[in-house]
């Protein structure tokens, strides 16, 4: 199964995959267990239709894969209502007695961002995306100090389906230190070693990027491997917004609190969403006062520093620097090369150290170019069937791909075209291209063009500004929102991650 990923999905697998263990076939499901809830939610979120499809090209039978986590039975016993123990893998409801009173949790929301358009969804009026009641329940210990112990009534994500999942990647031993963000990476050590107490709240700032979402993670990955029994919430802003609209909508309230009240950490990216939303500012505002005052953990990150972010209460502004605010800048040369390294090695890849040097003099943008830089030689490697090399490396990442240092031309030699990329777009979404150029907002037409523009912006060396003309002359700001719409969506929605990947993969089709 696991060389058939490696063949089939390249830029999918990770080195830690040998890890995952067998457990057994039960019924019409094999069992595999990872080594960490973490990499359990991981698997389960990222990587499970392309496990199903292994697991059934090997087998030639029609068979499914279940994701199990350190101490979960292999059988499938769980029930909606129950409380499951997973560190001794017991099945009951707390003793009578006990002193044990157990919370239920209000129902979770998706981020807006899977269903917006180029703009953004007025605060009372946006779609959201509620979907049935979060499964899971708080047991708190009267009287004691300590995190609260989270239980899972079923195999639902942790806090519902508002909120992310973590990478087990984005921990800090595969975070790179450099002078660009040396001070943000030692704040966050801080508040992972002691949440609550070294810095509260926790502000990090910079452009897209940089790291800010990877020094999140790795805060609640540590937080979670020290205090196993830590309740998380780690959710986009557009998440919280979302999950507040339709409460206010179904007059639940009191739920809302309750989920986002009742945790002993509380992790938030893109705060700067909260501009302009006057009802969420001040829910939030009492949100904040709530943990703080109580020694709960707060971590935010934004685009901007408090300071910078419009139209944000003043009141806000004031909490977000009682703690520690810290600013992640553009990395040097040689962290950038660090970080080919480092992201290579992750997915099992040999970079030679001449390639990470050339890479890094070409892409001076942010990490996640080099991550698009790193794809792109993987795929090119997998495509032509030989090792990458310096001279495969000039020929993918020859220029500057869109960022600062592109010439602006087009792309030239076995380089993608931007209208490779709209016909491979359109036939694959059966839209016209008349519709991705014209003003239609329907989700059925941005999100194709979001895609298109996501992926022009990865694979070619075009600026925001000539992408946009592709579009109807679209701005550079409209550029900028879809790319982001797509990369943030991609990380928390499997299924459109996976579609994003089969999109890659004909693209490099068109280049044989």
């Amino acid at each position: 199964m696991l060389a058939h990923i490696r063949g089939a999905y390249p830029t999918l697998c990770r080195n830690w995959f040998d890890e995952i263990e067998f457990v057994g076939v039960d019924g019409g499901s094999m069992v595999l267990r990872a080594h960490s809830p973490v990499h359990r939610d991981y698997l389960r979120r990222h990587c499970l239709d392309q496990f199903n499809d292994a697991l059934r090209t090997v087998t030639g039978r029609l068979l499914a894969i279940r994701f199990i986590g350190p101490g979960e039975s292999d059988r499938a016993e769980s029930r909606p209502g129950r409380v499951i123990d997973e560190a001794e893998g017991l099945l009951g409801a707390p003793a009578v007695g006990s002193g044990v009173q157990p919370l239920a949790v209000g129902p979770g929301a998706q981020g807006i961002g899977a269903d917006v358009t180029e703009g953004d969804a007025d605060e009372f009026g946006g779609r959201g995306a509620g979907s049935g009641p979060d499964e899971r329940l708080v047991v708190r210990h009267p009287g004691t100090r300590g995190p609260s112990r989270a239980y899972y009534a079923s195999e639902a994500e942790p806090l519902g389906p508002g909120s992310l999942v973590i990478n087990p990647d984005y921990d800090f031993e595969h975070f790179v230190v450099g002078t660009s963000n040396r001070l943000a990476h030692a704040a966050c050590q801080a508040v992972a070693n002691d949440p609550g107490y070294a810095y509260n709240p926790l502000f990090i700032h910079g452009k897209v990027g940089l790291g800010k979402t990877h020094l999140l993670q790795a805060v609640c990955l540590e937080i979670k491997r020290a205090r196993p029994d830590a309740a998380i919430h780690y959710l986009s802003c557009e998440a919280f917004i979302t999950d507040f609209v339709e409460r206010v909508r179904a007059g639940a309230m009191a739920e809302f609190r309750h989920r986002f009240r009742n945790v002993d950490v509380l992790v938030i990216d893109d705060i700067h969403f909260l501009a302009k939303r006057e009802g969420t500012q001040e829910e939030f505002f009492h949100t904040f006062n709530t943990l703080y005052q109580a020694h709960r953990q707060i971590v935010l990150s934004s685009d901007a520093e408090p300071d910078e972010i419009p139209d944000l209460e003043d009141r806000l502004v004031s909490r977000f620097k009682w703690g520690m605010v810290a600013k992640v800048d553009s990395p040097s040369f040689e962290t950038r090369v660090a970080i080919l390294k480092s992201k290579s090695e992750i997915r099992g890849l040999s970079l030679p150290d001449e390639v990470a040097v050339h890479i890094a003099g070409v892409v001076k943008g942010n990490i996640r170019e080099l991550e698009g830089a790193i794809t792109k030689l993987q795929l090119r490697s997998m495509v032509d069937e030989r090792p990458i090399d310096l001279a495969m490396a000039r020929e993918a990442v020859g220029v500057g791909m869109g960022g600062a240092g592109s010439s602006g031309a087009g792309p030239s030699g076995t380089e993608l075209t931007v209208q490779a990329i709209i016909d491979v777009v359109t036939e694959y979404y059966s839209v016209r291209r008349q519709d991705l150029e014209s003003k239609k907002r329907q989700r059925s037409i941005a999100l194709p063009r979001q895609v298109c523009m996501y992926l022009a912006r990865q694979h070619t060396r075009h600026s925001l500004q000539e992408i946009g003309r592709h579009f109807g002359d679209r701005d550079h700001t409209t550029v900028m929102h879809a790319i982001k719409t797509v990369d943030e969506r991609r990380e928390r929605d499997r299924a459109f991650g996976s579609s994003i990947q089969v999109l890659e993969q004909r693209l490099v089709q068109t280049r044989r």
